[in-house]
Formats: structure tokens, sequence, C-alpha cells
């Protein structure tokens, strides 16, 4: 009987070690989730932060006067005298969105205008 007791005593320790375990788990995986998405959102903010400056940074290859900014879906619009580039940014890992993925493969098949509209 006392046996039984004990392995009774037992067996709801481990359980209840077992629920506090999965408890702690499942908070620090939550908690681990809203810091990673935190860490992206900071990325996210650098790179809009770094686009806004990289046209005055000493390498880029254009005249910084002759760019302008769109911000969505690319970043801008660099006009030069034989030619308009239209310029994303990106940094670190980032990659082009579909949309801009979109926009690329238009202006390289060239389904580019250029339109008037008077009022």
């Amino acid at each position: 009987m006392l046996a039984t007791l004990v392995e009774n005593i037992f067996v709801v320790s481990l359980l209840a070690l077992l629920v506090v375990t999965s408890y702690v788990i499942y908070n620090q995986h939550k908690m681990i989730k809203e810091l990673m998405s935190q860490k992206r959102s900071l990325h996210v903010k650098h790179g809009k932060v770094a686009e806004q400056f990289l046209p005055f940074m000493e390498h880029y290859p254009y005249d910084k006067s002759k760019f302008r900014f769109i911000g969505n879906p690319v970043d801008g619009i660099q006009f030069e005298d034989n030619k308009v580039i239209f310029i994303e940014f990106k940094t670190g890992q980032a990659r082009l969105t579909s949309k801009q993925k979109s926009i690329c493969e238009l202006v390289n098949k060239g389904h580019v205008e250029f339109r008037e509209f008077r009022i």
C-alpha cells in the first residue's frame, strides 16, 4: 500500500513536471516567435531608411539630382540624358517582391510607354 502511494505521488509529480515544462517551452517558443517578428520588422525599417539616402551616397553611379523617389512599388526613377532607369535599392539578404519582378519583366520586354494627359 505504501509502495502504491509512493508510485502514485511519483507519477503525479512527473505529470506536474511535464505540464510545467510544456508551459515553459510553449511560452519560450511564443517569445522567440515575437522576437523574430520584431527583428524582421526592424530589418524592413532599416531598409526603408537606407533607401532614402542611397542616391546620395558616394558610390551611387548616377547624378543624384536626377533621381526621383517614388517609394512603392520601386524606390525611384533615375532620369538620365539618354535613358530612364527604374531603381530598387536592397540591403542585406532582401529580394525583389513579386510585383517588382513583374515590373522588371515588363521593362525588359519593352512594355513601357510615355503618355501625356491634358486637362
